[in-house]
């Protein structure tokens, strides 16, 4: 009987964590195949460690992990991958978001050889519109510089071992685990699904996170933000250079030359443009600053079924 094992990233689930490990139990003992739990608590506040601990000393199969402080998600998916020892690995969340229903019908597609089984969310539930607008926006972006389709992609995936081990390869700090998978390529497979409500408590992703994910995903899979600098360059010399013919012609002309506005809007202008380049810049150089202190992705404080 194969192996799979279940990574829960958790921050603030305590009230999550049995409802989730039983239900995915249910659907993996459907599924036929054997299981284990890696359930990792980033640094919550809350009793989610306490209730990881008790899931781990009724069943033995539940395996957990307590980070030193909060890392944040990709992290905590980090460092459930780095124990996992499945032929498969399924990623999903501790808020009952992603339905166990579709766990037999993802491992039945990876036991048919398919290397990444990933849930696509076929409708967003009831998130804010301001959250399905930004998502929208993002994903675009995304595969506009980056050519990566993630349209409706979540962190819900299973992944076949040699997935994993290539998955560990990389040696990057800012990780941006779902589209590090979609660019990995292999033969994968999507199944579709609707996002649910949670099962209680509320959600730490505010629109400060959110935006953190996204300059970070967008500067670690596309350098062109760095050439529209460029592009912002070129497009104001060719605007000064205009400007300065006009004002040639209207001075030889005998004319008298436009007042001092359209001087403190194009400093307006061009000042704006310099402070948004050097914020595209000041991305780059902060990831790059990330990956030369080669600090650890994140820290183990508590174990539970896991040896040191």
């Amino acid at each position: 009987m194969r192996l799979v094992s279940v990574v829960l990233p958790c921050r603030d689930e305590g009230e999550n964590v049995p409802q989730v490990v039983a239900a995915v139990r249910s659907a993996l003992r459907e599924a036929g195949v054997d299981y284990e739990f890696v359930i990792v608590d980033d640094g919550s506040a809350d009793a989610t460690w306490r209730a990881i601990e008790a899931a781990a000393r009724g069943d033995p199969k539940v395996r957990g992990l307590r980070l030193s402080r909060p890392f944040g998600k990709e992290a905590a998916i980090a460092a459930g991958l780095d124990v996992a020892r499945g032929d498969g690995v399924l990623v999903m969340d501790a808020d009952m978001q992603h339905p166990p229903s579709l766990v037999p019908d993802m491992v039945r597609s990876w036991q048919k050889g398919c290397d990444v089984v990933e849930a696509v969310k076929s409708s967003r539930g009831k998130e804010p519109a301001w959250y399905r607008g930004l998502s929208r926006l993002f994903y675009a972006g995304m595969n506009r510089l980056s050519g990566l389709d993630l349209s409706g992609s979540s962190d819900f995936k299973l992944l076949d071992a040699r997935v994993v081990e290539a998955w560990r390869r990389f040696d990057e700090r800012a990780l941006f685990f779902r589209g590090l998978v979609t660019w990995m390529g292999f033969r994968r497979e999507r199944v579709w699904f609707e996002v649910a409500g949670r099962a209680s408590g509320s959600s730490v992703w505010g629109f400060a996170a959110l935006a953190r994910m996204a300059l970070s995903g967008i500067a670690a899979f596309s350098s062109i933000p760095l050439q529209l600098v460029t592009a912002f360059g070129v497009g104001f010399l060719l605007l000064g250079l205009w400007l300065g013919v006009r004002a040639l012609i209207v001075k030889f002309s005998g004319l008298a030359i436009d007042g001092i506005t359209i001087l403190i809007l194009l400093n307006l202008i061009t000042g704006s443009v310099v402070m948004i380049s050097l914020g595209i810049i000041g991305q780059y150089l902060a990831q790059i600053y990330l990956e030369v202190k080669r600090r650890p992705r994140y820290l183990v404080s508590d174990r539970a079924n896991i040896e040191p």
